[in-house]
């Protein structure tokens, strides 16, 4: 059973606590006051939990599959159609850039829409995520043709993206990678090359995916100072572009989102930005990345956290320690009453919350220096994300990762078994 509730009264309460009056007075957030953006958290929340919530265990347990004769790959029974409904009534585009037919809110609002679609159904959430991130890498390297082409149908959810950086024998070390870029007379590229573990490289939820693709130009240097960034779309002016997912990972959670292996044999690309500057572009991409996952695992410490308590108000052993407080019309208390279960929720609760904070804070100076005038609080609000943004990644995920298992703790054996969704989370 799914027991998470979107806590709307601490998304609010966070953010009076950073200041969103500095933002709801900016010009470009004007339509997003304190009560709008309530009433959009609250409708938010409501469709994820009916919609994608109860696809949450089903996907997980269904999974994703691949077809190694036409390459496609079907998500879980239900996500296409939620993710269209999604597309129709405009609740991917509600964050994007008004000038790309975005719905133009802050980042502030963002990091809470992100958090509870995360909660519902975090498979799911991957997908309108990276697509999001294609977007600010675009926004800031792409040209002005790419921009106006591209970017409304990855703001609206009509196409999604993704982004191709790793090979087979290279991880972290991009210097290493081997992808080809050979130039073709119309200007464009014939990509050709392996990438793995590439985040809904292929799927059935929209009828476009364009990755983001690192590769090598013939006369590239060697090492990362050699790396350029390459828009690769599944179809090409309606034709289907040779860039396939020849296989899936088997993994051990978040099943109902692909991570695939995509060749490219050939594969039509476009240059993003400048030739051999490629990582100014997929860093971009990936330090956008960086805050959501730390945010996920906010994301799924609450969910955890909302379990546990569900279930300790639930379970009954041994009597409290205050006898004020036992129940007399049962035999034996709720765990709840027992100090070191408290313990363990408030551990778990305190920490989710001070790591909201540490996210709203970074998103809301992420507005501040997407929307001031003042250069001084503009390059301190820079400043701040540039520090903060790594480690909201790396406390978040470990914090979460630890939170989560806190949560599991509390509910003992249960917690180990499917009929409580912690041991999935």
């Amino acid at each position: 059973m799914h027991y998470y509730k979107a806590p709307i009264d601490e998304f609010l309460f966070v953010l009076d606590a950073f200041g969103y009056d500095e933002l709801a007075n900016v010009e470009a957030f004007e339509a997003f006051d304190r009560d709008t953006v309530r009433a959009l958290l609250e409708s938010t929340a409501t469709v994820f939990d009916e919609k994608l919530a109860p696809l949450n265990r089903s996907g997980d347990e269904q999974g994703v599959s691949w077809d190694p004769d036409t390459h496609d790959v079907k998500t879980p029974d239900g996500f296409r159609a939620v993710y269209q409904l999604l597309v129709e009534q405009g609740m991917l585009s509600i964050t994007g850039p008004v000038e790309h037919e975005g719905g133009g809110a802050p980042e502030s609002v963002r990091c809470f829409l992100g958090e509870i679609m995360a909660s519902a159904n975090k498979s799911f959430s991957m997908a309108p995520g990276l697509t999001r991130d294609l977007v600010s890498a675009l926004l800031e390297h792409g040209s002005e043709e790419q921009k106006s082409f591209y970017l409304p149908k990855l703001v609206s959810g009509e196409w999604t993206g993704t982004m191709c950086l790793t090979e087979p024998q290279c991880g972290t070390d991009l210097g290493l990678l081997t992808t080809k870029a050979e130039p073709k007379d119309d200007g464009s590229y014939a990509l050709t090359g392996t990438k793995i573990w590439i985040t809904f490289g292929e799927h059935d939820l929209a009828d476009n995916i364009v990755h983001l693709v690192l590769g090598r130009l013939p006369d590239a240097p060697q090492g990362i100072k050699g790396i350029s960034t390459f828009l690769v779309p599944k179809f090409v002016d309606g034709e289907r572009n040779p860039i396939y997912c020849t296989g899936l990972e088997h993994k051990m959670g978040i099943h109902a989102s692909p991570t695939c292996v995509m060749s490219l044999e050939g594969a039509t690309g476009f240059l993003v930005g400048e030739p051999h500057k490629g990582m100014r572009a997929m860093f971009t991409m990936m330090n956008e990345a960086r805050l959501y996952v730390g945010l996920e695992g906010v994301s799924l410490g609450e969910a955890a956290y909302q379990t546990a308590l569900a279930f300790a108000k639930d379970r009954r052993q041994s009597r409290s320690l205050d006898a004020t407080k036992r129940d007399r019309g049962h035999q034996a208390d709720n765990i709840l009453v027992h100090p070191d279960v408290r313990r363990m929720l408030l551990n778990v609760k305190s920490t989710n919350e001070a790591l909201r904070g540490l996210g709203a804070w970074i998103a809301h100076e992420i507005d501040v220096s997407h929307s001031t005038t003042d250069s001084d609080r503009k390059e301190k609000a820079e400043d701040l994300v540039a520090l903060l943004t790594p480690i909201m990644k790396s406390y978040g995920t470990e914090r979460g990762f630890d939170n989560v298992s806190e949560a599991l703790q509390v509910c003992g054996g249960a917690g180990y078994t499917t009929d409580w969704n912690i041991e999935q989370y």
